[in-house]
């Protein structure tokens, strides 16, 4: 599961958001407790702990004392909300401005796109 650069922590919570986004995880789904999570994947808990604590930070999940952790109600839109921000501007931004250079317009790429569905 760990295969990247970035450190196992965000790797641990960019696993959590796929999850959430790809419906594996529901709103108010209790998770994995963080030794669990550490034990399942053979890593220190402290590192699950951080990315757990980072998630819960970002509004994520949430706490329930003496129970668990939680997927948080609006978990859901704001993943989606914060990805399509992210895609429009790390891979759409680019697109449009490599297109203007070369003299490619909107509706080329608008005509392009709808041609491949």
């Amino acid at each position: 599961m760990f295969h990247d650069r970035s450190p196992i922590y965000l790797q641990i919570a960019d696993g959590i958001k796929n999850d959430i986004l790809s419906g594996s995880l529901r709103e108010d789904q209790q998770v994995m407790s963080t030794n669990q999570y550490a034990s399942f994947y053979r890593i220190n808990p402290a590192t699950a702990a951080k990315g757990f604590a980072q998630l819960v930070d970002e509004g994520v999940l949430y706490k329930r004392r003496g129970i668990g952790m939680f997927v948080s109600p609006d978990a859901p839109a704001k993943l989606r909300a914060e990805r399509r921000e992210r895609f429009f501007a790390e891979a759409l931004e680019p697109v449009l401005d490599e297109a203007k250079r070369v003299g490619i317009s909107v509706e080329e790429i608008t005509h392009y796109l709808g041609s491949r569905r």
